[in-house]
């Protein structure tokens, strides 16, 4: 079952990874749902993830990769970090939660081959994530768009917040773009996933998935411009589009796009840099610096820190600093180095849009949607299997039936 032939359960696993990173924090649901009987279902999704990738993969047999070998380093880095219990048992809880998420990438590679077959898995699964949402904007549009929030749609069945639904809409646009661009996939597929994620991204009125989106898009079409006819027309007459709109409707993206902040809440990014000003200004000890506190909640001071190299250098210090750095420039320069291809463009989105969400958003040093969507670029970027040692052997000659033979000439 290996490298062409990808079992149905490698799915259900990755459905189960998707559904452990979605957090247990967010706005308030519809019907109230404990924070312990969420936690509960996020961990347990992992835990079965793990079983069932394990009962897939009896053998053990893995794939090289040096996505998941660094992610293992980081995995050391935190327990070192977390050790000391300065951010309490909590850390080694999330360690464990770690541990447990780099075991199941670990077991995946055996089908990482460079095939779209996870490119699938991650739109239907993040697709079905915002169909919640978007059934909770239906049943409930007042708990929808809380004045909480500033009238920005968050996850009222499932507690989401407006930043993670708009990177769950941002990811799969993006990938469902280039998979159409290709003919991978009908219009009408296409439509169905771009249009409503289209929708739901607006509403969120989140600057960082958008520009994400925008800036990934661009660099990724921009790799398939050369091999691509389709691809080439699509650049061409986005930029055209970009510019009418920029002109026409200049104000209201404007308006959109400060969501009626003043300038010096604008300038201060929401009042992230005093949080970042504070956590850089904080003494630490020689060991905090290179270790860092240990995993905890991406906060500092009760708030969070919504930056993913701020939050890796609190709690897991420079090293984990280098080893993230190191995670985005490796995957960035194989993704160069492969010629033109449809997987090498989503690698490529991929990497670009968690570099630029990186800066407003934290979690490239936990389990997270954004190691999920790095793994699927390094599982995007993998050699195929026929090429390596788990290519699946050929039946000899001798062994195919008479009726089967016939139809190699088909």
């Amino acid at each position: 079952m290996d490298g062409r032939h990808t079992p149905k359960i490698v799915g259900i696993v990755w459905g189960l990874l998707v559904l452990n990173t979605l957090g247990s924090a967010g706005a308030k649901t519809i019907i109230p749902l404990p924070r312990s009987l969420i936690q509960m279902v996020t961990m347990g999704a992992l835990v079965a993830a793990f079983a069932l990738a394990l009962a897939v993969n009896l053998q053990l047999r893995i794939r090289p990769s040096a996505y998941v070998s660094l992610l293992t380093l980081l995995l050391v880095t935190s327990v070192i970090s977390s050790a000391n219990l300065e951010s309490g048992f909590g850390a080694l809880f999330r360690c464990f939660r770690l541990t447990l998420f780099v075991c199941t990438l670990w077991l995946l590679t055996r089908w990482w081959d460079g095939s779209l077959t996870f490119v699938r898995h991650h739109i239907r699964m993040y697709f079905a994530v915002l169909g919640s949402v978007a059934a909770g904007l239906a049943v409930s549009p007042g708990a929808a768009l809380p004045d909480l929030y500033g009238g920005r749609l968050v996850g009222d069945l499932w507690p989401l917040t407006p930043p993670q639904i708009g990177q769950y809409a941002a990811v799969i646009i993006g990938l469902t773009v280039l998979l159409l661009l290709e003919r991978r996939t009908d219009r009408t597929s296409a439509a169905v996933v771009i249009v409503p994620s289209l929708v739901l991204l607006a509403l969120t009125h989140t600057r960082t998935a958008t520009l994400g989106l925008l800036v990934g898009l661009v660099v990724a079409i921009g790799s398939l411009l050369l091999t691509s006819a389709a691809a080439r027309r699509f650049f061409t007459w986005t930029v055209a589009c970009a510019a009418v709109a920029a002109v026409a409707l200049g104000s209201v993206l404007q308006a959109w796009f400060l969501r009626g902040q003043s300038k010096e809440n604008f300038s201060s990014l929401t009042g992230r840099a005093k949080v970042w000003d504070a956590l850089l200004a904080a003494p630490r000890s020689a060991s905090e610096q290179l270790f860092g506190v240990g995993l905890g909640d991406k906060s500092f001071g009760g708030l969070p820190i919504d930056n993913s190299w701020l939050a890796v250098y609190n709690e897991q210090g420079l090293i984990g600093v280098t080893l993230v750095a190191i995670i985005i420039i490796v995957l960035g320069g194989v993704a160069l180095l492969r010629p033109p291809s449809l997987q090498r463009a989503c690698a490529i989105f991929l990497i670009s849009y968690c570099a630029i969400a990186s800066y407003t958003e934290a979690g490239l040093g936990d389990a997270s949607p954004y190691l999920l969507h790095l793994a699927l670029a390094a599982s995007l970027l993998a050699t195929p299997a026929e090429a390596g040692p788990l290519a699946t052997p050929e039946v000899p000659r001798r062994h195919v039936p008479r009726w089967a033979r016939r139809s190699e000439v088909v």
